[in-house]
């Protein structure tokens, strides 16, 4: 069975290596063009891209997909390279670009996905960070048979994952991306025996929209209560990070849990101490900060921030 992959962050790469170890055969992967990034905005490959050249897979890069886009030439060559590659099935995972109904239908098995949640809950670009800022106890991998709308398509294989109390979004990304690797491999083999495999429309009931994450979501709000806060500060580890102000320095929270407290101002550094860490009232109960950042900073435990970055008496804003 010949596989088009395509795919772009370490999520994807994960699911083409399973894929790639499981002896399936490999003739294209399709991945997002390079982009800059670290502090000297040097060209870096995408995890999938790094993975394929390491094991000699070709791998193509085009810039968008769809034929009525600002980019019809590069889409017209890269249709007639999918068309060209002989293969049975596309598997998607993270990819990033579009995939209009012109693509969708050049696999002769159509084009599978592999989503990071239990659709129809958390359709969309941000799945894993917005399971655990809502507080969902249980998130999972779906594999599902795509169609032109964003996370409808029916689905072909469904696992549950709960969510720890301490997860963030890196490793539940990783709990996921190991089981999305594993599901796919399995529902390829049942392919490879049956051919086009039974589906099982999406339910009517409970669909949602996991928004792309933005960086203004970032500040944190210490009027809400600090099992909201510290939800949202294990959802955006490890992007873009949640932060606060602190006398005109942005501080990042990494680590934090909810505590009880009596009455006090929102924000309030209650205390900030080695024994006691950081503790910052919220609207209701307080934060207990175990790990924080200031600009250029490192990642510190409280006791080690606390040394370079007093916050007695401070308040967080």
């Amino acid at each position: 069975m010949k596989i088009i992959f395509a795919g772009t962050p370490e999520f994807a790469a994960v699911a083409l290596a399973a894929i790639h170890d499981a002896g399936f055969e490999i003739p294209l992967v399709l991945t997002q063009p390079d982009r800059p990034a670290g502090r000297g905005m040097q060209l870096h490959a995408s995890a999938v891209k790094q993975f394929a050249q390491v094991h000699g897979i070709p791998v193509a890069q085009p810039v968008s997909l769809r034929l009525d886009g600002k980019h019809p030439d590069v889409a017209r060559e890269a249709h007639a390279l999918l068309q060209a590659t002989p293969h049975d099935v596309m598997v998607v995972a993270a990819y990033g670009l579009i995939l209009p109904q012109s693509v969708l239908d050049i696999p002769p098995l159509g084009c599978i996905n592999i989503h990071a949640s239990l659709l129809p809950r958390w359709r969309g670009a941000a799945p894993i960070h917005r399971a655990i800022e809502a507080g969902d106890a249980e998130t999972g991998v779906t594999i599902m048979q795509m169609e032109l709308d964003l996370d409808t398509g029916p689905m072909l294989a469904m696992e549950r994952l709960p969510i720890a109390a301490d997860d963030t979004t890196a490793t539940l990304h990783d709990k996921l991306a190991t089981l999305g690797g594993r599901m796919i491999v399995e529902t390829l083999r049942r392919m490879e025996q049956q051919g086009a495999l039974p589906a099982t429309p999406q339910p009517a009931d409970g669909a949602n929209y996991a928004a792309k994450i933005a960086k203004d979501e970032a500040a944190l709000d210490f009027n809400q209560p600090a099992a909201q806060l510290a939800r949202k500060i294990r959802a955006f580890n490890p992007f873009p990070g949640a932060a606060a102000q602190f006398d005109g320095t942005a501080v990042k929270f990494w680590c934090a849990e909810p505590v009880d407290c009596g009455a006090w101002q929102p924000g309030q550094v209650i205390a900030a101490n080695p024994q006691d860490g950081v503790l910052v009232a919220c609207g209701e109960g307080a934060l207990r900060v175990r790990e924080l950042q200031k600009p250029g900073g490192k990642r510190l435990p409280a006791a080690e921030f606390l040394k370079g970055f007093p916050l007695e008496g401070g308040s967080f804003r």
